[in-house]
């Protein structure tokens, strides 16, 4: 068999820099036991979260964080958090080591700004999603939100109600980083049918963009395809979708074991990966795809220090 590789994969910027910082903090609090704490998943990976909390790095709930955090160290992850939240923990005592992508933080200073600046916002991706909550309550904390729309049909929805209420709004959007190109632009032009003085924010991630290129890249020149990747991962499961698009078999894949069985009888596997995977992960894969593969009992996580 032969495995094609994207010609992106593995962590993107945001990515390693939130891991590196949560790697040098579970080193320091080896040394001086001082808790560790994630507010939520870091990222969207369950092999690097497996690894931080075996060196010790808790996640703690939103919903249920302790009453006293003094000497405990927060760090917020890749997807941002609200500013109200970030202040609370501070209230209580926490350091904060704030991990947030920074193409997350320049989205959410640009929603705070739209809110100062009286314009009504649309917010374009996943309503539940991390990334969308913190850049919502960072324009909430100075206006009412238009809508999280995820696709033309709920844009044009919003548009026309926020067009029928007060037809001299001005509007803006804002994407999730990891929204693909295409959606983007087809939510924006269905909110500017109604709004032609839309301001679009250029917000999508390059190297969410530089992925999904470079799966299509290979998309005709095998039999199948691979994405290695969290399962809760947005922008892995977006890879997924144009795999599906391009009419070639496709699986996500978290670990060599996930391989469908009948992959291994294709001549060719294209694999192409997530913002958030390893590439001890990658490699792992396009070994048990290329051999003949023998359950690990651990993987080389060797990228955490």
């Amino acid at each position: 068999m032969i495995v094609i590789r994207a010609r992106v994969l593995g962590f993107c910027m945001g990515v390693r820099r939130a891991v590196e910082l949560a790697s040098a903090e579970a080193s320091a609090s080896a040394e001086e036991q001082p808790p560790v704490y994630t507010l939520g998943p870091l990222i969207h990976n369950p092999h690097v979260l497996n690894e931080l909390k075996r060196r010790g790095v808790e996640t703690l709930n939103e919903e249920d964080l302790p009453a006293d955090l003094r000497g405990a160290c927060v760090i917020i992850r890749a997807h941002g958090l609200s500013p109200q939240t970030e202040a609370e923990l501070r209230r209580r005592g926490a350091r904060v080591v704030d991990a947030t992508c920074p193409r997350v933080k320049s989205s959410q200073l640009k929603a705070a700004a739209f809110a100062q600046s009286g314009y009504r916002l649309f917010l374009a991706g996943e309503e539940h999603h991390a990334e969308i909550t913190g850049i919502r309550r960072y324009y909430e904390n100075d206006a009412p939100l238009c809508a999280v729309v995820s696709n033309a049909a709920e844009a044009e929805k919003a548009a026309a109600q926020l067009r029928k209420e007060s037809p001299n709004a001005k509007t803006a959007l804002i994407g999730q980083t990891t929204i693909s190109e295409e959606e983007y632009r087809g939510i924006g032009a269905v909110i500017a049918r109604y709004f032609p003085d839309l301001e679009i924010a250029q917000t999508i991630c390059a190297a969410t963009k530089e992925r999904q290129d470079s799966l299509r890249e290979i998309a005709d020149k095998v039999d199948a395809i691979i994405i290695a990747g969290g399962k809760d991962s947005a922008n892995t499961r977006r890879l997924l979708a144009i795999a599906e698009a391009a009419g070639k078999p496709c699986a996500l894949v978290e670990t060599p074991a996930d391989i469908p069985p009948d992959f291994f009888k294709f001549n060719a596997i294209g694999l192409a990966s997530g913002t958030s995977t390893p590439d001890t992960v990658i490699d792992d894969i396009e070994r048990a795809l290329s051999e003949p593969y023998i359950p690990q009992k651990s993987l080389n996580l060797s990228y955490l220090g």
